[in-house]
């Protein structure tokens, strides 16, 4: 069946709301692909997605009917059948739509029908669940087209096949995290056990705010291989006449520097920044941020900033210069000391310095973030901030100072992660310093500081962290000393507020700060 048409999956990179770039997007495919019998785009390519509550928009449904019937003009003129999909309006309601357009109409029009309501999505509040799908003849083959979420559900493509369909045709809006590979390869599998049929998969790529499409699209022939694969975290083609190509696999610490590269890329030119500024401190999660920047920009367009105080080691200040060269980005250098001093001044006369805590602590952190955001107000570059998942779980972090920034590449990685991407990035080409990853880490705010002063040991504190938050364990059930997970515990739950406060970052994990775990600030539960 699979031989007898010539079918193009088109794995592309849209954005939300740029109707005139995704209509382009989708012309080039068509056009570059003109004896092709079908194209197959991924989930929501007219708007992007996810586009959240801008489809709630009249005006934006109505240029996308727009966009939808320019294409369904020129298909008169173009040998190709597209699978479009779609929001789509049917008198006051709205579904996530696939339409089949070719010959100067709209052949097919099939509604998703299970939608998913977890994790980062939440299609229930904007899209309406259409009936079950029933396949569309095309040149004599039976093809079902489920959207995304319906191939995770096995009665959608079972009802298919009792109704005839010979080819399951998923198009995806699929965003990264880890494992999720073999978790779309496992369900299709799946899918393939309970039909007997081939599956077209096509997913999106690209970077959407907190979210990172990795693509990945395949072919599953009817004995329930894979035939062909699309790259990961790139835009493409391929077509199912092609001889076959399978993709070769990555290490999960590539995949996983690949979607902070993509995501930050994304997030920066899409939404028209010329660059990003960077506190470069000589500590490890600034130097993995410069140079995760630098991979996803160009040096040219990543300015760091060396922000000293009189608790800024002699190291620090050599690894920081020694960073930037190794990247090649330009690095300033502006002393905090006169500002530490201007707000003990003002401060002193108003407090008890003996009973101060981190007041002047933080003011440190503070008066960077104020120097960082002057030179953006100034260029226009965005701040990158540089906390990790660690430490912003445990609220080991200052708003309005090292929290300050437009977006974090880092958000959702653990300490343990950073060193390991660190280092895998170092084999590819030298560009952080060892003694950066070697050094324990501080905050360098006192003399003699380092993060296990206020923290347990990161590896210790990291398997705790996943316990609390991916696993969902209750703290009795965490196999370290009861004192300290209660203490961490207490402390994840009282940083909510400072979360809720923090720029918006990479998702890389099953359970992200932000999209996937939303718990309330005000919050007097606590699970013991």
């Amino acid at each position: 069946m699979l031989n007898d048409l010539n079918i193009i999956l088109a794995q592309l990179n849209p954005t939300v709301g740029d109707l005139n770039g995704n209509l382009n997007k989708i012309r080039k495919v068509r056009d570059d692909n003109s004896n092709a019998d079908l194209i197959v785009y991924s989930e929501l390519i007219t708007s992007g997605y996810p586009a959240d509550d801008l489809v709630l928009k009249p005006h934006f449904i109505d240029a996308i009917e727009n966009m939808v019937q320019t294409l369904v003009s020129e298909s008169k003129k173009h040998k190709p059948y597209l699978i479009i999909s779609t929001p789509w309006r049917e008198g006051n309601k709205l579904y996530n739509t696939a339409l089949v357009i070719g010959n100067g109409t709209i052949q097919f029009v099939t509604h998703k029908h299970e939608l998913p309501n977890d994790g980062v999505f939440d299609e229930k509040r904007i899209f309406n669940s259409g009936p079950l799908p029933k396949p569309y003849i095309f040149k004599n083959t039976k093809l079902g087209i489920l959207t995304c979420e319906d191939m995770w559900h096995p009665h959608v493509a079972s009802h298919l096949k009792s109704q005839g369909a010979e080819i399951l045709i998923v198009p995806n809006g699929s965003p990264y995290h880890t494992d999720v590979h073999g978790l779309r390869e496992m369900h299709a599998n799946m899918r393939h056990n309970d039909t007997g049929l081939p599956i077209i998969y096509v997913n999106q790529v690209g970077g959407q705010d907190e979210l990172v499409f990795d693509g990945g699209s395949f072919i599953m022939n009817d004995k329930g291989s894979i035939t062909h694969t699309l790259p990961l975290f790139e835009e493409g083609t391929i077509n199912t006449a092609d001889k076959s190509t399978i993709t070769p696999k990555i290490s999960e610490v590539e995949t996983i520097y690949s979607a902070l590269v993509l995501g930050l890329k994304d997030y920066v030119e899409k939404n028209g920044f010329p660059g990003v500024l960077i506190g470069l401190s000589g500590g490890i999660d600034s130097a993995l941020s410069a140079a995760i920047a630098v991979d996803a920009l160009g040096a040219n367009k990543v300015h760091c900033v060396m922000m000293p105080s009189p608790y800024t080691s002699q190291d620090s200040l050599d690894d920081a210069e020694e960073c930037a060269k190794m990247l090649g980005v330009k690095l300033d250098t502006i002393s905090i000391e006169k500002a530490m001093a201007a707000y003990d001044d003002m401060l002193s006369p108003h407090i008890d310095k003996n009973n101060a805590g981190t007041t002047f602590e933080n003011i440190q952190s503070r008066a960077r973030g104020i120097i960082l955001m002057g030179l953006s107000n100034a260029n226009g570059k965005m701040v990158l901030s540089t906390g990790n998942k660690s430490e912003m779980a445990v609220g080991y972090a200052t708003l309005y100072g090292d929290m300050c920034g437009g977006f974090n590449a880092l958000k959702d990685l653990y300490k343990k992660q950073v060193y390991a991407l660190s280092k895998w990035r170092n084999k590819q080409s030298k560009v952080i310093p060892e003694r950066i990853i070697t050094k324990a880490p501080s905050a360098e705010l006192k003399p003699d500081q380092t993060d296990q002063d206020s923290l347990p040991p990161y590896d210790v504190l990291d398997d705790i962290l996943e316990s609390l938050i991916e696993k969902e364990l209750s703290p009795d059930d965490i196999k370290h000393d009861q004192k300290l997970v209660h203490r961490v515990w207490r402390m994840l739950d009282m940083a909510e507020y400072k979360r809720r406060q923090a720029p918006p970052g990479v998702k890389i994990t099953t359970k992200a700060f932000g999209r996937d775990r939303r718990y309330p600030i005000t919050n007097k539960y606590r699970d013991e």
